[in-house]
C-alpha cells in the first residue's frame, strides 16, 4: 500500500502560522513543524517515488509555503523581542496609548 502525499495538513498549519505572525512572531511554532513534516515527505518520497502516491510537485509547492511562513514568523519574533529588550517596546506602548486617547476624544 502506497503512502499518500497529502498536503492540506501542510497548507493549514502554515497558513495558521502566517496568522499567528501578529502575536509576536509565535507563529513559528506552527509553520516550524509544517517545514520539518514537508520536508521529511519531499526526501522520503524523492528516494523512495514508488512508495508514494501523489503529487510531488503540490509537496514541494506547500512546503515552499511553509518556509515563507516561518522565515517571516522568525524575522518578527526576533524583532519583537529587539524591541522588548531595547526598551523601544516602552515607546511603541506609549504611541499606541496617545492614539486609542486621541480616538476616544475624536468619538
Amino acid at each position: 500500500m502506497k503512502k499518500q502525499l497529502n498536503t492540506t495538513i501542510i497548507y493549514v498549519l502554515s497558513i495558521v502560522g502566517l496568522l499567528c505572525c501578529c502575536f509576536g512572531g509565535l507563529g513559528f511554532l506552527l509553520s516550524g513543524p509544517a517545514f520539518l513534516i514537508a520536508n521529511n515527505k519531499v526526501k522520503n518520497a524523492t528516494e523512495n517515488p514508488d512508495d508514494y502516491d501523489g503529487n510531488l510537485n503540490a509537496m514541494n509547492t506547500a512546503k515552499i509555503v511553509a518556509l515563507v511562513s516561518l522565515i517571516i514568523n522568525v524575522l518578527y519574533f526576533i524583532y519583537v523581542v529587539y524591541l522588548i529588550f531595547s526598551g523601544g517596546f516602552d515607546e511603541s506602548l506609549e504611541k499606541w496609548q496617545e492614539i486609542m486617547a486621541e480616538i476616544e476624544k475624536n468619538s
